[in-house]
């Protein structure tokens, strides 16, 4: 009774670590800009407010009014400054115009070379996803070993859990795939 449960703890912390690589893949392509003005691109842009690292999602109001521009109207008038250098120092590749009031960001339409360039990015964002999933999968492997090595699961049983590991990270790399497709369908646009 003790095996199963083992196993079956073992066979959820599988599943979790697969569905986090996935997950952190799509956060991944979430800030790849594809051409088009998209607010998650600043996800990770922090700014220094009153001496705490903030997120600028936390700090002001940001809205997209048309395709390639975004609007952050900051709550704060006098952090207007610190939130346009934190823009400028994340390297987004386009500048921040403030008026005073908000700011602007205008998305200028990508370069061939530049889409290329970010679907090469989305592709090597996919292998590493799919080396943390293999990762995963041989070190559940390693410890259903160590439980056959013990006796504690027979061949048999281990055989069964390695075709269910393996279809379990199928399942996930297509999964994984298929965003990767439609990311870089998402950039090559025109």
């Amino acid at each position: 009774m003790q095996n199963e449960e083992q196993i079956e703890e073992l066979q959820m912390e599988y599943t979790e670590e697969l569905e986090k690589a996935y997950n952190h893949l799509l956060d991944e392509y979430q800030v790849i800009r594809a051409g088009r003005a998209n607010p998650h691109i600043l996800d990770r842009v922090m700014v220094d407010y009153y001496g705490q690292m903030t997120p600028i999602n936390q700090m002001a109001n940001i809205q997209v009014p048309e395709a390639r521009m975004i609007v952050i109207s900051v709550w704060d008038a006098s952090q207007l400054k610190n939130v346009s250098k934190a823009i400028s120092m994340a390297d987004l590749g386009v500048n921040p115009t403030d008026d005073g009031k908000v700011i602007r960001l205008a998305f200028p339409p990508l370069t061939e070379d530049r889409r290329r360039e970010l679907a090469k990015q989305v592709k090597k964002l996919l292998e590493e996803a799919k080396v943390v999933m293999r990762n995963a999968r041989r070190d559940v492997l390693e410890k259903f070993k160590a439980f056959k090595k013990d006796s504690k699961i027979s061949e048999d049983e281990y055989a069964g859990l390695e075709v269910d590991v393996q279809k379990e990270l199928d399942a996930m790399c297509v999964k994984a795939e298929k965003a990767s497709v439609e990311k870089e369908k998402e950039i090559l646009e025109i």
